[in-house]
């Protein structure tokens, strides 16, 4: 009897062993950072190729450009979003890759990232922006608005705002070229795309202001940020009233 029982677990054994060898794959492979469904192509932005009767003059737009810390709580469309983006790191010239904003040896060290609480068509969350495909990527999902806001010694607009701008700096792209004076170039491009943002917002009919006053520690583990990205700037964007 005993033996029987020993050859019936033998048997099952050799059964579980082929099952374990030769039964479906497992997928071991990591989950992509973005799927195809977390990469939002962005519309196409107005490159000003024609003159509306409703543009605003650049002059206009210099004389008029505010800090504006109170917003609406209308959400922003798409469309505006990726006119913002494209005012501050669009690509103007695909075969060399220029951009709107002057960068020192054309390295581009900025990375742009979105941290949206009210705009339509798009979940509340971190999100990339990609100069080279017009695309936002999925960064993380959340509504980080209130810790944001915290992080940023409390102010209360960046809580608000449907939209923060964040530009963070990648000195690593700049530093073998330019050594000591990474830092102060990689600043100075952070400002060229900051007035284009805000010249973009008054002609959009928005407003903004740039905060530099948080806590880039604590930025950097909420918003779960690369470890070669600094952030440097905060933009909180919505509609005034």
């Amino acid at each position: 009897m005993k033996k029987y029982i020993l050859a019936a677990a033998l048997l099952i054994l050799v059964i579980a062993g082929l099952t374990f060898t030769w039964g479906p794959a497992r997928n071991n492979e990591p989950e992509p950072v973005n799927s195809p469904e977390e990469i939002i192509e962005l519309p196409e932005p107005d490159r000003g190729d024609e003159i509306m009767e409703d543009d605003v003059s650049i002059e206009k737009a210099l004389a008029n450009r505010r800090s504006i810390r109170e917003y609406t709580d209308e959400p922003l469309p798409l469309e505006k979003i990726s006119q913002l983006l494209w005012a501050a790191q669009g690509i103007t010239d695909e075969p060399r890759g220029f951009r709107t904003a002057p960068s020192a040896g054309a390295l581009y060290p900025l990375e742009t990232y979105l941290i949206i609480n009210e705009v339509e068509t798009l979940e509340p969350g971190v999100y990339r922006f990609d100069p080279e495909d017009e695309t936002l990527e999925l960064h993380m999902a959340g509504d980080f608005a209130s810790e944001l806001a915290a992080a940023a010694l409390g102010q209360a607009w960046v809580r608000e705002a449907p939209v923060n701008i964040l530009f963070g700096a990648v000195y690593e792209r700049i530093e073998p070229r330019y050594g000591e004076r990474a830092e102060r170039y990689t600043d100075m491009e952070i400002g060229h795309a900051a007035q284009n943002i805000y010249l973009q917002c008054e002609s959009l009919g928005l407003g903004t202001v740039s905060v530099g006053a948080f806590d880039e520690d604590q930025t950097t583990s909420l918003l779960e940020l690369p470890d070669d990205v600094v952030p440097r700037l905060l933009m909180p964007v919505g509609v005034t009233e």
